[in-house]
């Protein structure tokens, strides 16, 4: 499953506070623990860092699973790897055999899930707070015991090759949206689809996806999120016992840091496939959150296209009348600079080249002459609502700790808030003009062809 960007958040202060040392097993001599308005810290000695915040609103409780790796660490020729080990994490170990893991989570009235992104992969489940510990003993059990069974693998890899064609190879959008990105990228291994290349999936086979699993499904690369009605103390026990003796991977070799070279010209993509209308998408090369840049950049994705009465959709929409449906996204939750994006279908007689200068001309005009105040206000209320709202979902609160975990520290989240508050009009225009200009930008276009049939 691939990653879609969600906006969370939360307001509340962070203050540090370092508690005692406590030892609750004897083979893990001591576990930390930092205290932050609710947010319980802690670090197993073989590196597991595990963050817990009850949350006592309703008897039930989330588990949650990161581990720091995505499709961006995958070996050159192994591209979907990370996604096809998500499916096998599934499929068995030598405690519980194939499919065992989520009938065991039904059965006591739970549902599970994983999904992989580019940067990181997750599994969680959600229970009702009584039976939150057989996640403690499911995720331990397969953070160690995976089997990764030959012909399982292959019937998984079918899977995922038919899951690949039917949502890329079959959908022209996507198709496009796959192109413009491997076109985007020439040197980071963002240019690769999450779910992988179908060529790269049918050399994948077993002792890959076992080699993968040992060296990164490791407690030192992982980290637990729990959310709910919990008791900390009882939990860390419990997750101290399972997870404790579980050794930490093999001696990491050097990180290798990808830098995408500057984009010195535009860049054009064509696909040909059979369609109803003409598509277009356009990426601008971006900097990545929390880089200082980033909050502008937010809050310039939503006065575009934040909502029907947004810039682009009044434009394109309702008075020139060229574009059927449009969005302009800034993706900045990656751990690398990624894209800001646009995306829209031209209306029924019209050019796609109506629908793209069209779109050109609003940029230039947010250029020109800063937004009103109250659109600005206006996109940073629907950040801001967006970030308190998710407080009512236990699953929304860990994924937002998990994710800026993944970013490199939950309390990160203070900082994105309240560099979101402080964003002015003439922040849009200064960020408008450095990264949305020709030189820096990538565009596709779908061409429609009738059926050969």
């Amino acid at each position: 499953m691939q990653h879609i960007r969600i906006i969370f958040g939360i307001i509340f202060a962070s203050i540090l506070l370092l508690v005692p040392i406590s030892i609750f097993a004897s083979e893990v001599t001591s576990v930390r623990t930092f205290l932050s308005h609710g947010v319980k810290e802690y670090r197993l000695d073989n590196g597991l860092k595990v963050i817990i915040i009850e949350e006592h609103k309703a008897p039930i409780a989330t588990f949650q699973v990161w581990y720091r790796v995505g499709s961006k660490d995958e070996p050159i020729g192994k591209s979907g790897l990370s996604h096809l080990l998500e499916h096998m994490m599934f499929k068995g170990t030598s405690q519980y055999g194939s499919k065992m893991f989520s009938r065991i989570v039904q059965k006591n009235g739970g549902m599970d899930n994983a999904y992989t992104t580019k940067d990181y992969t997750v599994y969680f489940q959600i229970f009702s707070s009584d039976r939150i510990t057989l996640s403690v003993d499911l995720e331990a059990d397969r953070m160690r015991n995976l089997t990764i069974d030959p012909k399982e693998t292959l019937s998984e890899r079918s899977v995922v090759m038919e899951e690949r064609r039917l949502r890329y190879e079959d959908d022209p959008q996507n198709s496009l949206f796959e192109e413009l990105i491997a076109a985007s990228f020439k040197v980071h291994p963002y240019q690769r689809p999450v779910i992988g290349w179908m060529s790269d999936l049918k050399s994948i086979e077993r002792d890959d996806l076992y080699n993968y699993y040992k060296a990164h499904y490791t407690p030192d690369n992982a980290v637990l999120v729990i959310v709910g009605d919990v008791n900390p103390d009882e939990m860390i026990k419990k997750i101290t016992h399972s997870f404790g003796n579980i050794q930490p991977g093999p001696p990491k070799i050097k990180v290798i840091s990808f830098t995408e070279p500057e984009q010195k010209g535009e860049r054009r993509v064509f696909l040909k496939k059979e369609a109803e209308l003409p598509y277009l998408l356009i990426a601008f090369h971006t900097p990545h959150f929390p880089h200082e840049d980033s909050y502008a950049l937010d809050v310039l994705g939503l006065i575009l296209s934040g909502g029907k009465s947004s810039r682009l959709y009044k434009s394109l929409v309702y008075e020139k009348k060229v574009a059927l449906n449009l969005y302009a996204d800034y993706d900045g939750f990656h751990k690398d600079p990624y894209l800001f994006m646009f995306a829209a279908t031209a209306s029924p007689g019209k050019e796609i080249k109506e629908v793209e200068d069209a779109l050109y001309e609003e940029i230039e005009k947010l250029k020109k002459e800063p937004p009103l105040e109250r659109e600005v206000q206006k996109a940073k209320n629907q950040i801001e609502s967006s970030f308190i709202m998710g407080q009512d979902s236990i699953y929304m609160q860990a994924m937002k700790y998990g994710i800026f975990e993944m970013l490199g520290d939950w309390r990160l989240i203070d900082r994105y808030l309240d560099s979101i508050r402080k964003v002015t009009g003439e922040d849009i225009v200064r960020v408008a003009k450095k990264y949305l200009k020709e030189d820096n930008r990538t565009v596709g276009i779908l061409i429609p062809i009738k059926s050969e049939k």
